[in-house]
């Protein structure tokens, strides 16, 4: 068994990991590409090459990632096809006001909240989603600090 073979083993692992955890299966299979590929960026037909599946099929996937702050887009001078990599940001980001999809919940929570009557479950039950992405990006820039520091004291 050769290493690249392993490898690959070993990101099927990590990606039947993540979908259990509650990633979709080609979200968490094309996160696998972006964590184990030696490229330093992949298009759409890279991923579905890797992954023995459709270009379009991937695309959905990309689409979630990009949209949480994994993975970015490059840009390919030259090339008509649209390059991507894993953001050296990215587990941070997915935890920062950079994700689209908590920026999301966080205003929809807002807006939910003036449809309902103040003493109406629902307006509690929003109220606090609301309160807890505001808490939640109050305390990430000192989260995110810390992280910074830590990550600056690491051996190489």
């Amino acid at each position: 068994m050769n290493d690249r073979h392993e490898q690959w083993q070993a990101a099927e692992r990590l990606a039947l990991t993540l979908t259990e955890g509650g990633l979709q299966r080609m979200a968490a299979r094309t996160l696998a590409v972006f964590l184990f590929t030696d490229a330093e960026t992949v298009t759409m037909g890279d991923i579905a090459d890797q992954l023995g599946v459709s270009a379009g099929s991937v695309s959905g996937s990309v689409k979630s990632l990009l949209s949480v702050g994994l993975i970015e887009r490059l840009p390919a001078p030259g090339s008509r096809r649209e390059h991507y990599r894993l953001r050296e940001d990215a587990w941070a980001t997915l935890f920062s006001t950079q994700n689209t999809v908590v920026q999301l919940m966080l205003q929809a929570a807002e807006t939910s909240i003036a449809t309902t009557a103040a003493n109406d479950p629902a307006h509690r039950r929003l109220s606090q989603m609301r309160d807890f992405y505001q808490f939640l990006f109050q305390e990430i820039p000192t989260l995110l600090h810390r992280w910074q520091q830590h990550q600056a004291t690491r051996p190489g």
